[in-house]
Protein backbone atom coordinates (compact mmCIF):
# COMPACT_ATOMS: atom_id res chain seq x y z
CA UNK A 1 0.00 0.00 0.00
CA UNK A 2 0.83 3.19 -0.61
CA UNK A 3 0.24 7.29 0.31
CA UNK A 4 1.92 9.93 -2.10
CA UNK A 5 1.69 13.35 -1.01
CA UNK A 6 1.60 16.07 -3.54
CA UNK A 7 2.16 19.69 -3.17
CA UNK A 8 -0.46 21.22 -5.56
CA UNK A 9 1.47 24.73 -5.48
CA UNK A 10 0.40 28.04 -4.84
CA UNK A 11 -2.92 28.37 -6.88
CA UNK A 12 -2.14 28.70 -10.39
CA UNK A 13 -2.51 25.24 -11.90
CA UNK A 14 0.62 25.31 -14.23
CA UNK A 15 2.94 25.65 -10.48
CA UNK A 16 2.26 22.20 -10.07
CA UNK A 17 5.72 20.66 -10.73
CA UNK A 18 6.12 17.55 -13.73
CA UNK A 19 6.83 14.85 -10.54
CA UNK A 20 3.16 15.67 -9.20
CA UNK A 21 1.48 15.60 -12.71
CA UNK A 22 2.95 11.98 -13.42
CA UNK A 23 1.83 11.15 -10.29
CA UNK A 24 -1.76 12.30 -10.95
CA UNK A 25 -1.92 10.48 -14.57
CA UNK A 26 -1.37 7.23 -12.95
CA UNK A 27 -3.77 7.78 -9.74
CA UNK A 28 -6.30 5.92 -8.55
CA UNK A 29 -7.75 7.47 -5.83
CA UNK A 30 -7.22 11.42 -5.07
CA UNK A 31 -8.15 12.72 -1.93
CA UNK A 32 -7.84 16.68 -2.77
CA UNK A 33 -7.82 20.14 -0.67
CA UNK A 34 -9.88 23.30 -1.54
CA UNK A 35 -6.74 25.02 -2.74
CA UNK A 36 -6.01 22.69 -4.84
CA UNK A 37 -7.13 23.94 -8.50
CA UNK A 38 -9.57 21.96 -9.56
CA UNK A 39 -8.00 21.80 -13.01
CA UNK A 40 -5.30 19.56 -12.01
CA UNK A 41 -8.25 16.55 -11.71
CA UNK A 42 -7.99 16.82 -15.35
CA UNK A 43 -4.68 15.10 -14.95
CA UNK A 44 -6.35 12.15 -13.36
CA UNK A 45 -7.47 8.95 -15.52
CA UNK A 46 -11.08 9.03 -16.29
CA UNK A 47 -11.91 6.29 -13.83
CA UNK A 48 -10.17 7.66 -10.87
CA UNK A 49 -12.35 7.93 -7.93
CA UNK A 50 -12.06 11.90 -7.09
CA UNK A 51 -12.78 12.98 -3.47
CA UNK A 52 -13.03 16.89 -2.08
CA UNK A 53 -11.53 16.72 2.01
CA UNK A 54 -10.89 20.30 1.78
CA UNK A 55 -10.36 22.52 4.51
CA UNK A 56 -10.77 26.65 4.89
CA UNK A 57 -10.56 29.02 8.02
CA UNK A 58 -14.65 28.44 9.15
CA UNK A 59 -15.65 26.06 6.32
CA UNK A 60 -14.32 22.57 7.30
CA UNK A 61 -15.51 20.01 5.24
CA UNK A 62 -13.17 17.25 6.74
CA UNK A 63 -11.52 16.88 9.98
CA UNK A 64 -8.23 15.25 9.88
CA UNK A 65 -9.05 12.17 11.65
CA UNK A 66 -11.43 11.53 9.06
CA UNK A 67 -9.04 12.20 6.22
CA UNK A 68 -6.77 9.68 7.77
CA UNK A 69 -9.68 7.29 8.07
CA UNK A 70 -10.02 7.41 4.64
CA UNK A 71 -6.54 7.58 3.23
CA UNK A 72 -6.53 3.94 5.42
CA UNK A 73 -9.71 2.84 3.78
CA UNK A 74 -8.93 3.43 0.18
CA UNK A 75 -5.17 2.27 0.07
CA UNK A 76 -6.73 -1.35 1.30
CA UNK A 77 -9.50 -0.77 -1.45
CA UNK A 78 -7.40 0.36 -4.10
CA UNK A 79 -3.40 -0.27 -2.91
CA UNK A 80 -2.34 3.63 -3.08
CA UNK A 81 -3.75 7.02 -2.47
CA UNK A 82 -2.79 9.98 -3.62
CA UNK A 83 -3.21 13.08 -1.37
CA UNK A 84 -3.37 16.60 -3.23
CA UNK A 85 -2.67 19.38 -1.12
CA UNK A 86 -2.70 23.20 -1.98
CA UNK A 87 1.14 24.95 -1.49
CA UNK A 88 3.66 22.62 -0.13
CA UNK A 89 2.36 19.68 1.97
CA UNK A 90 5.16 20.26 4.93
CA UNK A 91 4.55 23.93 5.32
CA UNK A 92 1.20 24.37 7.65
CA UNK A 93 -0.27 21.59 5.89
CA UNK A 94 -0.43 18.86 7.66
CA UNK A 95 1.63 16.83 5.64
CA UNK A 96 3.87 15.20 8.15
CA UNK A 97 0.40 14.13 10.27
CA UNK A 98 -0.53 12.53 7.46
CA UNK A 99 2.75 10.52 6.64
CA UNK A 100 2.80 9.39 10.22
CA UNK A 101 -0.48 8.35 10.46
CA UNK A 102 0.29 6.36 7.19
CA UNK A 103 3.40 4.62 9.00
CA UNK A 104 1.51 3.36 11.72
CA UNK A 105 -0.76 1.83 8.99
CA UNK A 106 2.12 0.10 7.27
CA UNK A 107 1.68 2.22 4.17
CA UNK A 108 4.35 3.77 2.23
CA UNK A 109 4.64 7.16 1.15
CA UNK A 110 6.07 9.18 -1.36
CA UNK A 111 6.75 12.98 -1.11
CA UNK A 112 5.95 14.93 -4.06
CA UNK A 113 7.12 18.84 -2.55
CA UNK A 114 5.15 22.06 -3.90
CA UNK A 115 5.92 25.10 -4.97
CA UNK A 116 5.01 27.32 -1.69
CA UNK A 117 2.66 30.63 -1.80
CA UNK A 118 4.33 31.95 1.33
CA UNK A 119 7.32 32.80 -1.79
CA UNK A 120 5.34 32.55 -4.84
CA UNK A 121 2.65 34.50 -4.02
CA UNK A 122 4.49 37.85 -2.94
CA UNK A 123 6.79 36.87 -6.12
CA UNK A 124 3.75 36.74 -8.71
CA UNK A 125 2.82 40.30 -6.74
CA UNK A 126 6.47 41.95 -7.85
CA UNK A 127 7.59 41.23 -4.26
CA UNK A 128 10.72 39.58 -3.66
CA UNK A 129 10.87 37.89 -0.34
CA UNK A 130 14.60 39.44 0.36
CA UNK A 131 16.17 41.99 -1.58
CA UNK A 132 19.96 43.08 -1.23
CA UNK A 133 19.85 46.08 1.07
CA UNK A 134 16.57 45.73 2.02
CA UNK A 135 15.98 42.22 3.48
CA UNK A 136 18.58 39.32 4.19
CA UNK A 137 16.23 36.88 5.56
CA UNK A 138 12.28 35.86 6.03
CA UNK A 139 10.30 34.46 8.31
CA UNK A 140 6.72 32.37 7.28
CA UNK A 141 4.49 32.11 10.30
CA UNK A 142 0.83 30.90 10.70
CA UNK A 143 -1.80 33.56 11.72
CA UNK A 144 -3.99 30.17 13.07
CA UNK A 145 -2.20 28.10 15.66
CA UNK A 146 -3.81 24.64 16.53
CA UNK A 147 -6.16 26.89 19.42
CA UNK A 148 -7.17 28.99 17.06
CA UNK A 149 -4.73 32.06 18.34
CA UNK A 150 -2.39 34.22 16.83
CA UNK A 151 1.29 32.53 16.83
CA UNK A 152 3.19 33.92 19.61
CA UNK A 153 6.30 34.02 16.84
CA UNK A 154 4.59 36.84 14.90
CA UNK A 155 5.59 39.51 18.14
CA UNK A 156 9.18 37.73 17.88
CA UNK A 157 9.34 38.10 13.93
CA UNK A 158 7.67 41.64 14.31
CA UNK A 159 11.00 42.94 16.06
CA UNK A 160 13.43 41.91 13.73
CA UNK A 161 14.83 43.26 10.50
CA UNK A 162 13.38 40.26 8.53
CA UNK A 163 10.46 40.40 5.63
CA UNK A 164 7.72 38.60 7.67
CA UNK A 165 5.41 36.34 5.90
CA UNK A 166 1.89 35.19 7.42
CA UNK A 167 -0.46 32.71 5.94
CA UNK A 168 -3.75 31.90 7.17
CA UNK A 169 -3.56 35.71 9.12
CA UNK A 170 -6.58 37.80 7.31
CA UNK A 171 -8.60 37.57 9.90
CA UNK A 172 -5.91 38.56 12.52
CA UNK A 173 -5.18 41.34 10.86
CA UNK A 174 -5.82 43.82 13.93
CA UNK A 175 -4.21 42.05 16.13
CA UNK A 176 -1.17 41.68 13.47
CA UNK A 177 -1.21 45.61 13.50
CA UNK A 178 -1.56 46.19 17.51
CA UNK A 179 2.03 44.05 17.55
CA UNK A 180 3.56 46.40 15.10
CA UNK A 181 2.12 49.68 16.35
CA UNK A 182 3.68 48.73 19.85
CA UNK A 183 6.92 48.29 18.84
CA UNK A 184 6.34 51.76 16.56
CA UNK A 185 6.81 50.10 13.42
CA UNK A 186 3.47 52.47 12.29
CA UNK A 187 5.20 53.35 8.81
CA UNK A 188 6.79 49.70 8.19
CA UNK A 189 5.27 48.84 4.70
CA UNK A 190 2.18 45.80 4.62
CA UNK A 191 0.89 44.16 1.41
CA UNK A 192 -2.06 41.87 1.32
CA UNK A 193 -2.17 39.24 -1.42
CA UNK A 194 -5.60 37.24 -2.21
CA UNK A 195 -6.15 34.35 -4.27
CA UNK A 196 -2.47 34.84 -4.90
CA UNK A 197 -1.14 33.60 -8.57
CA UNK A 198 -4.42 33.48 -10.17
CA UNK A 199 -6.23 35.48 -12.56
CA UNK A 200 -8.31 36.89 -9.77
CA UNK A 201 -5.39 38.17 -7.98
CA UNK A 202 -5.97 40.89 -5.52
CA UNK A 203 -3.62 43.16 -3.96
CA UNK A 204 -3.84 45.81 -1.09
CA UNK A 205 -0.53 47.40 0.00
CA UNK A 206 -0.24 50.17 3.06
CA UNK A 207 1.24 51.09 5.80
CA UNK A 208 0.65 49.35 9.54
CA UNK A 209 -1.07 52.75 10.13
CA UNK A 210 -3.32 52.39 7.41
CA UNK A 211 -4.19 48.78 5.97
CA UNK A 212 -7.16 47.82 7.93
CA UNK A 213 -8.84 50.52 6.84
CA UNK A 214 -7.62 49.98 3.22
CA UNK A 215 -8.33 46.34 3.56
CA UNK A 216 -12.03 46.90 4.45
CA UNK A 217 -12.48 48.98 1.70
CA UNK A 218 -11.08 46.69 -0.44
CA UNK A 219 -13.42 44.01 1.09
CA UNK A 220 -10.21 41.65 1.13
CA UNK A 221 -10.84 37.84 1.66
CA UNK A 222 -9.66 34.56 2.61
CA UNK A 223 -7.52 33.15 0.79
CA UNK A 224 -4.46 36.26 1.09
CA UNK A 225 -1.56 36.01 2.45
CA UNK A 226 -0.01 39.05 4.46
CA UNK A 227 3.81 40.58 3.72
CA UNK A 228 5.52 43.03 6.36
CA UNK A 229 9.24 44.59 6.02
CA UNK A 230 10.60 47.25 3.35
CA UNK A 231 10.14 44.77 0.57
CA UNK A 232 6.57 45.24 0.30
CA UNK A 233 6.42 48.76 -1.09
CA UNK A 234 9.03 47.39 -3.73
CA UNK A 235 6.22 47.62 -6.32
CA UNK A 236 5.07 50.90 -5.58
CA UNK A 237 8.18 52.48 -5.93
CA UNK A 238 9.91 54.13 -8.89
CA UNK A 239 13.69 52.95 -9.27
CA UNK A 240 14.72 55.98 -7.69
CA UNK A 241 12.92 55.55 -4.67
CA UNK A 242 14.12 51.62 -4.50
CA UNK A 243 17.58 52.81 -4.67
CA UNK A 244 17.23 55.28 -2.14
CA UNK A 245 15.64 52.67 0.17
CA UNK A 246 18.76 50.41 -0.46
CA UNK A 247 21.21 53.45 0.30
CA UNK A 248 19.41 54.48 3.51
CA UNK A 249 19.02 50.97 4.53
CA UNK A 250 23.07 50.36 4.23
CA UNK A 251 24.00 53.28 5.90
CA UNK A 252 22.09 52.19 8.55
CA UNK A 253 23.77 48.91 9.12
Amino acid sequence: MKLTLIGAGPGDPELITLKGVKALQKAKVVLYDSLAHPDLLEYCPQDCVKILVGKRFGKTSCGQDEINALIAEYAQLYGEVVRLKGGDSFVFGRGYEELAFAAQQGISTVIIPGISSSYAAPALAGIPVTSRGLSESFWVVTGTTKNHSLSKDVHLAAQSTATVVILMGLHKLEEIVEIYASLGKLDEAISIIQNGTLPHQKVVTGKISNIVALSNIAEMASPAIIVIGKVAALPDQSADQIAAMIIASETKH
